[in-house]
């Protein structure tokens, strides 16, 4: 308890406190642990995946489109790379943070090797279903 305003530390006053019952209308439902508004990290997240996507899509369109140009197929593929590691990263602490779904993550961070796009529709799906809450 703070000695000054009387209530414990860590709690302003007029916060219930951590324990509190929460009323039946307002308890969070299924899948309700993202925020339901869309965060700036999230849109940061979701913007780098768009670009990520796009990467994806040159070095797709360099390696057997345009015969694999050197060293332009190089780059694109350095690129590709380290943002799917980045991004795997990313997404795993957005997840722990909350930020983003489970789902989400696992779709950048497992699938966003062989394909980002699975991360982009993801990202999508999420701020849709986030926005319908």
């Amino acid at each position: 308890m703070s000695a000054l305003r009387g209530t414990p530390r860590g709690r302003r006053a007029g916060e219930p406190a951590h324990d509190a019952p929460v009323p039946i209308g307002d308890a969070p439902g299924p899948g309700a642990h993202a925020a339901a508004r869309v965060s700036p990290a999230f849109t940061r997240l979701k913007w780098t995946s768009f670009f990520h996507s796009c990467v994806y899509l040159s070095l797709l369109l360099c390696a057997f489109a345009f015969g694999k140009p050197q060293p332009e197929t190089f780059a694109l593929g350095m690129t590709h790379g380290l943002l799917w590691i980045g991004m795997s990263l990313a997404c795993i602490a957005a997840a722990r943070m909350r930020i983003v779904s489970l789902r989400l993550a696992v779709a950048v961070a497992v699938l966003g090797g062989i394909g980002p796009f699975f991360g982009s529709y993801e990202f999508l799906r999420e701020q849709r279903g986030r926005k319908d809450r």
